[in-house]
């Protein structure tokens, strides 16, 4: 019988981001696709960053650690950018950014130790404390997870340690995407049924590329969506797919990935992609030779339910 998962992992591939001043939450509120007017202090959200064109430029976990002072999760690879990007638009406004990582370190709890920092909070609750904050994730597969934020000048948490390529295999088998350096510019956020989960509100105001969201969403042209795959090789962020039929062109790009535990050289992939091309033949992750994309089970519901390959 397999131990059950637990421990503890500092999340080196994630930035924190911070948000302080008398209108944090007005400004976030007009850059970001979700609400961040009614988020509170007792939950968090996830929320994109969107260009004039509605492509994402980064995606976040967003929480409230104080009164008019936020964290965001990211990352690490697009924080220096969406940092100076986001940046740009604060002009008269009471809001100071800055990059968080020189005062703060994000952790990853797994397992039992996630159950003990979470205890009571539902699935993306959120709790402050002078030692820095916890945020409940979903489940993967059952195993309970949490995002801790930790001032550097804290010990860590006495708790088991946890590997950093777990933690990254939960993050894709979860199917909630995270916009790295390689994939910035490249996907609306219905791409990667980041309204199903929960990254986007379509009754706030406006924000950057928000006509191009909602449009995509009123208007029923949603032609690619996000998958969930298993692969025999390592893929990575950025990564194009390719369809049997039509081997010229790319039919897709892959989101995120992860080593698969306990099958050297293989990974399991987010991949966004045409739903025509699920209609048959096969997928194949970098050129039309190469090695097939077998299809998993997103653990959740999507609209429609688009067909699986057969």
């Amino acid at each position: 019988m397999q131990p059950i998962p637990d421990g503890l992992v500092v999340l080196t591939h994630w930035g924190l981001m911070r948000a302080r001043g008398a209108d944090a939450v007005k400004f976030l509120q007009g850059q970001l696709t979700n609400d961040i007017a009614t988020l509170g202090a007792d939950r968090a959200r996830l929320a994109g960053f969107c260009s004039a064109k509605g492509r994402l430029q980064a995606s976040f976990v967003v929480w409230q650690f104080a009164p008019d002072d936020l964290l965001l999760a990211c990352h690490a690879s697009v924080l220096p950018a969406t940092l100076k990007r986001l940046s740009m638009f604060v002009l008269r406004a009471q809001c100071k950014l800055s990059d968080a990582g020189s005062e703060w370190r994000l952790l990853g709890a797994v397992g039992a130790t996630a159950r003990h920092w979470t205890a009571d909070l539902p699935v993306w609750g959120q709790r402050a404390a002078a030692g820095g904050s916890t945020v409940r994730l979903p489940d993967v597969d059952g195993l309970p997870r949490a995002l801790l934020a930790q001032p550097l000048a804290e010990s860590l948490p006495s708790a088991p340690d946890f590997a950093l390529d777990a933690w990254r295999l939960l993050e894709v088998r979860s199917a909630i995407p995270v916009i790295e350096a390689a994939t910035v510019d490249q996907f609306v956020p219905q791409m990667l049924n980041y309204e199903v989960v929960g990254g986007v509100d379509f009754q706030k105001g406006c924000y950057p590329g928000q006509e191009v969201v909602a449009r995509s969403q009123y208007r029923g042209t949603i032609k690619r969506r996000m998958f969930l795959f298993a692969v025999d090789e390592a893929g990575h962020a950025g990564q194009e797919v390719f369809h049997s039929a039509d081997p010229a062109q790319p039919a897709g790009m892959v989101v995120n990935a992860a080593l698969q535990a306990g099958a050297p050289g293989s990974s399991v992939v987010l991949v966004e992609v045409k739903l025509a091309a699920l209609e048959g033949g096969s997928l194949h992750l970098g050129h039309a030779g190469g090695p097939t994309l077998r299809q998993l089970e997103l653990p959740y519901p999507l609209p429609g339910e688009a067909a699986l390959l057969a």
